[in-house]
């Protein structure tokens, strides 16, 4: 499965979202060259010498879509078995009671091959999906992700976690206890020198496209001392840093039982961790800790389906309107990124009751120039000479997208991972004609997702899915 090194590739759209006099507008019948691993133009005329030429009317070529918030292993160890109300104790969140403790068991039972199998289905997801770049929070023991992810080619930012315990579990009332906030032996250390040891064998490889970012899993697993060690490394080390932010109510609770009356928001700024933090799901802030987020430069990962899926709303517009930079992401339910764009804007008209929120370029934005400032990567997000050669093609000539007037509403509104035509990054053609080019999908899926039952087959997991 092994993928060349770039060349010189001409790519024509219909319509081509690139960046001009440092805007994005929409250019009709362009084309896009690539050379090597950057964009060298965008020009109207078909470009000479093209070792790869795409040319089929009606694609809309947009700068590679980035998905900052995903969770491939976990995820797919709870498909199918927690829509419609399954699989949750007492109405509380499955992250404490399912998610977490069988992904630790599946890394113990399975093999190094069976977890890569597991990591290659999940990059063959987010390929599919649309996505060019991924941010990827997992538990430690899985290196694997970064292995499929070097081999398959996408853009990776690996983000180990560290817990200041490896065994937070959630009570009845759904309160998460560690022995940290007891008194006990915080278990961070020995997290935070996993990480490390990760962070050498792995930041930037292959020219930069496999780095790391610092993941402390959320407020209520990881304590103080660990929080403000894990900042402190990420910022020496430049890179960006994540973690779930007021997931729950459960987790808001726990935070202002534990240090006086605080919100989430309010303990990590406490801890100086809000400015530049990427925060996922953030759905029991208040208001003002939107606006204290805002104020400090963080950045909501938005991810709305994996929350309606439980009835909980997750609402980008209501992100945006308190001016905390807002980003799209799938948390590995669903990594169908285009129809997680279509969820952001339908669930914020609807929770707003106005049309005119969360739009199309908003959303597109989300997953473009927003997401590649929130990690302060202008070459990403945009196309635009210069910029890394990233390139998401949906083609736009299936008949639910024809007649289009506008091509930015019918990518929001009407399109979705089947309409994903064209996959590059640093450019390389990872998908053509929507196939991944460069390894048998049906064997992808066929061992991870046996992998996957292995874990299914665990006395815990039957008993965590059916008790």
């Amino acid at each position: 499965m092994a993928i060349l090194d770039p060349g010189k590739t001409a790519i024509f759209g219909s319509y081509v979202l690139a960046e001009v006099e440092g805007q994005p507008r929409v250019l009709r019948d362009h084309w896009v060259l690539t050379e090597g691993r950057e964009i060298a133009a965008v020009t109207p005329t078909k470009p000479e010498g093209a070792e790869i030429v795409f040319d089929a009317p009606g694609r809309f070529v947009l700068p590679g879509l980035m998905n900052l918030h995903n969770h491939c292993f976990s995820e797919a160890v709870a498909r199918t078995h927690s829509e419609d109300g399954a699989g949750r104790k007492n109405n509380q969140s499955i992250v404490y009671t399912v998610l977490l403790p069988l992904t630790k068991r599946g890394i113990e039972i399975l093999s190094h091959e069976e977890r890569l199998a597991v990591a290659r289905m999940g990059i063959l997801q987010l390929l599919k999906g649309g996505a060019t770049t991924a941010m990827e929070p997992f538990r430690n023991g899985i290196p694997e992700m970064f292995e499929a992810a070097e081999e398959m080619g996408l853009r990776f930012y690996g983000a180990p976690y560290l817990f200041s315990t490896a065994d937070a579990v959630a009570g009845r009332d759904g309160t998460v206890r560690y022995a940290a906030a007891s008194g006990g032996v915080d278990d961070g250390a020995a997290d935070l020198a996993a990480w490390d040891a990760l962070h050498e064998a792995w930041e930037g490889r292959d020219e930069g496209r496999i780095r790391l970012a610092m993941s402390p899993h959320a407020t209520d697993t990881c304590g103080p001392d660990l929080l403000r060690a894990a900042a402190a490394r990420a910022r020496e080390l430049n890179v960006p840093i994540t973690t779930h932010l007021a997931q729950s109510a459960g987790e808001v609770a726990t935070i202002a039982a534990r240090y006086d009356g605080r919100t989430p928001a309010e303990y990590l700024d406490w801890l100086g961790l809000l400015p530049e933090l990427l925060a996922a799901h953030c759905i029991a802030s208040t208001d003002a800790d939107l606006r204290l987020m805002a104020a400090r430069g963080a950045t909501v990962l938005n991810c709305p389906r994996v929350f309606a899926r439980a009835g909980t709303v997750a609402s980008f517009g209501r992100f945006r309107a308190q001016g905390v930079r807002t980003v799209i992401g799938t948390d590995g339910y669903n990594m169908d990124l285009l129809g997680e764009m279509n969820a952001a804007a339908m669930i914020s008209k609807l929770i707003a009751g106005d049309a005119t929120v969360a739009t199309s370029p908003e959303i597109i934005a989300a997953v473009t120039t927003e997401a590649a400032a929130a990690i302060n990567r202008p070459d990403l997000g945009r196309i635009r000479a210069g910029a890394k050669a990233d390139l998401t093609v949906v083609d736009l000539s299936h008949p639910h997208l024809q007649p289009t007037y506008e091509p930015q509403r019918a990518l929001v509104w009407l399109a979705n991972r089947g309409n994903v035509d064209v996959v590059m990054v640093d450019g390389r053609v990872l998908l053509g004609g929507g196939r991944y080019l460069h390894g048998d999908e049906a064997a992808i899926t066929a061992a991870g997702a046996a992998a996957i039952r292995r874990i299914w087959d665990l006395p815990e997991a039957r008993a965590a899915f059916e008790g």
